[in-house]
């Protein structure tokens, strides 16, 4: 406890002096060695012990973590480090590499400056290494590079030095293709690029506690055969002492990874929209801690005593107890209860933190990740954009009726804490359904319900959520208000590829100023004049009013919306979520007494319109897709590939690094289910394997009948397609 304190107390004394604070994250493709990396980050800060680091897993506290042997949450600590005679505060965030739990790592993204990008000496540059990236890369979060698993190649590869420079070369190469083909600025290309030679590139063993970079080399005068001697001898302990991790990545860190008064000025114009150059604005491009507080909120957990804690960035102004913040888009003040700082698992009470920090408070009731908390009105930060759409549903019953209530209420908290997690509440069933990134993403979220919430439950066999688009083009199809006083003329045509890719990352939204938006998805391929009309985008829909005069509409436009909303979330194919749809307004009709143009008139009708359009715009099912990456040995190269192939899947490249071959695939997600166990024997347990959300594709016509058939069975709807609701 007291080593602790003395932690504590640096951290407190550190925290208002913003150039001496790095915000970081680490990031990797899944068993690259980021939380062993992180444990000698914390051993080197006296935080755990070093017999322990690379062991311990001290950021992996959860149960289900350290069952499975994997990282399932982001998870925040604070720590000093000493640099040129000089401490400095590390507020770090060790992120997970599983593809399902890809959200933490987006949101994570938000709160740092800068990442620590890990990747394995042998493996090099994996799928999930190009998404953390772009995650990053989007965020304006700067990178550097760790090569891990150095002692790999020398004693298991036995590469000669002039194989492993090879490969170190490739690595890096790899890495900055991607950086470089992500950004479009030419000078912050340059900047960006990690390099052996200026120490934005160090390499070295996780597990065995050392590492090596270039300044380093200069300064000790350590050679690379020295290093490839204690390696063969197996002298790692001697190889520490020479060169401790800790001391090398976070030197590497301090040197090229910017503090929160320089990253806020060039991040704050990426993540919000306001005037820069009015109040808030001005003082979060300037980190001010006298400022108004400005807090973006990346995290919420709940602790069992304190309840719900919300974790995020500090932008301006300093956060302090019993201080009254708005949340946006709620009425009234949430009253902060405590602030601290994570140390791992123990949440730290300090009283107050000022801006350029990563601080943990209680008391936001009303937020949820992803939330603007602030002293004043001020427009929200830009929100979060996931990569991944959830494509995998279980249905969830309580075991016992009476826990019913309690279900209801842990299912609302769990798409509080993740918003990457969906949830459908049907109370007159009891059935309800939780959609999530993949099949382990589920079996964590309804583990967890059980075992922290205690409420048992009973889950269905997962089901793959598709989508409903339309190829071709239809309307005007008129349709009538029930009451028959209301007339809506609709049409309907496939939105732009681009424009749906913009919409789904986060680049064009209402929220932003319309010339902004108009900009993004006329270059995206909609008309100036459909792109000028936008009134709603919901998903990866658009919903254009096309209509000029109409008396009434303005009054009624929400309702219109309300049901374009209703009818892309249950398309008329199956009830599916549609996706890439473009619903057009081209005229209306509307009875002048507000009495006869109600909800029950008007939301029917439209809903009604669009369905009947979507049937006669040539409507297909999509189903997601999973890239699919096998390393196996070449003996297992065929039964690994059928594997694949028997799964509806088609190989897209094969090759050969080393010993072993490569094979790239693409395979629907409705056929992966089971996959690990059967590669496994496939390949005699030999082969390594990821997968990687692929965005969706148009369901094969000879099975989508049946398919469309039981989607609909499922769900109790008329097994023949209506022609509309």
């Amino acid at each position: 406890m007291g080593r602790q304190k003395k932690m504590v107390k640096k951290v407190k004394e550190l925290m208002s002096e913003r150039e001496k604070i790095r915000n970081i994250g680490i990031v990797a493709h899944i068993d690259h060695g980021k939380t062993t990396l992180t444990d000698n980050l914390l051993a080197g800060a006296g935080m755990i012990s070093e017999d322990l680091a690379g062991e311990q897993l001290f950021m992996d506290f959860d149960e289900e973590e350290q069952e499975r042997g994997i990282t399932i949450d982001a998870a925040n600590v604070s720590m000093v480090h000493d640099f040129d005679n000089d401490n400095y505060l590390i507020n770090l965030i060790d992120t997970p590499g599983h593809v399902d739990f890809g959200g933490d790592v987006t949101r994570a993204m938000r709160a740092v400056d800068g990442a620590v990008v890990v990747v394995d000496a042998v493996e090099g540059s994996m799928p999930q290494t190009e998404t953390v990236l772009r995650q990053a890369i989007k965020e304006n979060v700067k990178p550097v590079l760790f090569i891990n698993k150095v002692d790999r190649l020398i004693n298991e590869l036995e590469l000669s030095p002039q194989e492993m420079q090879q490969k170190f070369i490739s690595v890096i190469e790899e890495v900055n293709e991607k950086v470089t083909g992500m950004i479009e600025d030419e000078e912050k290309k340059k900047e960006w690029k990690v390099s052996v030679n200026d120490g934005s590139v160090a390499f070295g063993s996780a597990l065995y506690n050392w590492a090596l970079s270039f300044p380093h080399m200069e300064e000790t005068g350590i050679s690379f055969k020295e290093i490839i001697d204690h390696c063969r001898n197996e002298e790692h302990l001697e190889l520490h002492k020479k060169s401790p991790l800790h001391q090398i990545v976070l030197n590497m860190v301090i040197r090229h990874l910017p503090n929160p008064l320089t990253a806020q000025e060039y991040r704050i114009p990426t993540i919000w929209d306001g005037d820069l150059e009015r109040d808030v604005g001005e003082q979060m491009v300037a980190c001010d801690p006298d400022g108004e507080t400005a807090f973006m909120v990346t995290d919420i957990s709940v602790d069992p005593h304190a309840g719900e804690v919300a974790t995020g960035r500090l932008f301006s102004g300093t956060l302090k107890e019993g201080m009254e913040l708005e949340i946006n888009g709620v009425p009234g003040k949430n009253r902060i209860q405590q602030v601290g700082i994570f140390m791992g698992p123990d949440r730290v009470d300090v009283n107050k933190v000022p801006a350029g920090n990563i601080v943990a408070v209680t008391g936001l009731k009303e937020a949820i990740a992803g939330s603007t908390a602030s002293s004043t009105e001020m427009t929200p930060f830009e929100s979060i954009k996931h990569i991944s759409e959830p494509v995998v549903t279980v249905a969830v019953e309580a075991k016992n009726m009476n826990d019913l209530p309690k279900l209801i209420e842990v299912l609302r908290q769990v798409s509080k804490e993740d918003p990457t997690v969906e949830v459908e509440i049907n109370e007159e069933t009891g059935e309800h359904l939780i959609s999530g990134m993949g099949e382990l993403h589920l079996e964590v979220v309804t583990h967890r319900i059980e075992r922290d919430k205690g409420v048992p439950i009973q889950t269905s066999e997962p089901i793959v959520v598709y989508r409903e688009t339309v190829t071709g083009n239809a309307g005007p199809v008129e349709a009538r208000s029930p009451n028959g006083h209301n007339r809506f003329y609709i049409e309907v045509e496939p939105l732009p590829d681009q424009a749906v890719q913009e919409i789904k990352e986060g680049n064009a939204t209402m929220d932003m100023p319309e010339t902004k938006r108009r900009e993004v998805l006329k270059e995206a391929g909609m008309s100036k004049k459909n792109a000028k009309n936008v009134k709603s985008l919901h998903n990866s829909n658009a919903f254009v009013d096309r209509t000029k005069g109409v008396q009434y509409l303005r009054d009624t436009i929400e309702l219109v919306l309300e049901a374009f909303e209703d009818a892309m979330d249950s398309g008329p194919l199956a009830g599916e979520p549609c996706r890439g749809v473009m619903i057009k307004l081209d005229d209306v009709k509307l009875h002048e007494d507000a009495v006869h143009r109600g909800p029950a008139q008007v939301i029917p009708a439209v809903r009604k319109a669009i369905h009947s359009t979507i049937e006669d715009a040539k409507p297909t099912l999509l189903e997601p897709m999973q890239e699919v990456y096998v390393h196996t040995p070449q003996e297992t190269m065929g039964s690994a590939s059928r594997e694949i192939q028997s799964r509806r899947g088609r190989i897209e490249n094969m090759g050969q690094e080393g010993d072993l071959s490569v094979i790239e695939g693409k395979a629907p997600v409705a056929e992966m289910f089971g996959f690990a166990g059967d590669i496994r024997s496939a390949t005699e347990g030999r082969a390594m394997w990821s997968t990687e959300p692929a965005d969706f594709e148009e369901v094969p016509q000879n099975i989508q009948t049946e398919l469309i058939k039981e989607i609909r069975e499922r769900k109790g709807l008329k097994v023949e397609t209506p022609k509309s609701d």
